[in-house]
């Protein structure tokens, strides 16, 4: 049986991994992403000390971003324009591929996620589907036609810009970038700094997640009428707050307002926008995944 390395690379953390899908994960690891050298040092040594090293048929790297996929570009396998300054213009790909000459699959970590929920969670018998995670940042990703969303870059699906009402929220957004884009508004930090404590704290009954479901509901009901997905799967910490996901989908039928007649939105609501099944180990499912792809390619 065909064997696979995955790499989650986050902002905060990267974890690595040996196994051939949810029910095989083998030596999981994590730690702290500190400097490029150490945590990509750290990575390295993480596979050729793994007892399945020789037989290893591709590693996948599911990697925050923005990075470059384009497999033509001088840059492909870069990290590129990050707010995290010491990763700007950060070779991931050619020190993994340079170590072990084997495949290497390599995608924004949201892509990973998505083409893990198609292998083996909620995406199974798709080929055009959103994923967005909602955490720390948000992020999107999906398959058209069985492909992984790519054009002049990936997909960055967080950064939409949405309706504000400055009356009924003055919080002026936290996107270093956009300040009031998607991820500005609906994140989980974007949460912390406007209610003064984490989502996780807030009572279900708080106003704040009104706001939230509103929000994440006009990116949604934006998915919904540019990409025409089959089904849109959310995942992330933030959407583990109970209520959270029927709020969203009842208010994506208001904002839709009829427009879009498709049974299996207006009739199946429950079955079109659902939620992630990977959960905690998605990134680094994403990066088996992805290797799953260098070796088919």
């Amino acid at each position: 049986m065909a064997l696979f390395g995955g790499i989650e690379a986050g902002g905060t953390k990267f974890v690595c991994a040996v196994g051939t899908g949810p029910h095989d994960l083998r030596n999981r690891v994590e730690f702290p992403t500190t400097s490029p050298v150490e945590t990509i040092g750290r990575v390295l040594q993480f596979f050729s000390t793994s007892t399945e090293r020789e037989t290893l048929d591709a590693i996948g790297i599911a990697s925050f971003g923005p990075i470059d996929v384009n497999r033509s570009s001088p840059q492909y396998g870069h990290i590129t324009s990050t707010p995290k300054l010491a990763w700007q213009n950060v070779d991931l790909v050619g020190p993994v591929r340079r170590a072990f000459d084997i495949p290497v699959g390599f995608d924004t970590d949201v892509n990973g996620a998505a083409l893990g929920e198609r292998l083996w969670g909620a995406a199974q018998g798709l080929d055009t589907f959103v994923y967005i995670t909602v955490g720390t940042g948000i992020g999107g990703g999906g398959l058209v036609e069985g492909h992984l969303m790519h054009g002049a870059l990936h997909p960055e699906m967080g950064h939409m810009r949405l309706p504000h009402d400055l009356e009924a929220d003055p919080f002026s957004g936290s996107c270093p970038f956009h300040g009031d884009c998607l991820e500005g508004l609906a994140s989980g930090p974007a949460i912390e700094a406007r209610w003064g404590g984490k989502g996780q704290d807030l009572p279900p009954e708080h106003k704040a997640w009104k706001l939230e479901a509103n929000y994440l509901a006009l990116g949604v009901a934006n998915l919904v009428c540019t990409l025409s997905p089959q089904r849109i799967i959310l995942g992330g910490g933030v959407m583990h707050q109970p209520g959270l996901l029927p709020a969203i989908r009842r208010r994506v039928l208001e904002l839709l307002n009829g427009y879009i007649r498709v049974d299996k939105i207006t009739q199946q609501i429950d079955e079109y926008i659902v939620p992630a099944q990977l959960g905690d180990n998605a990134g680094t499912l994403g990066g088996i995944a992805l290797a799953v792809q260098a070796v088919a390619r």
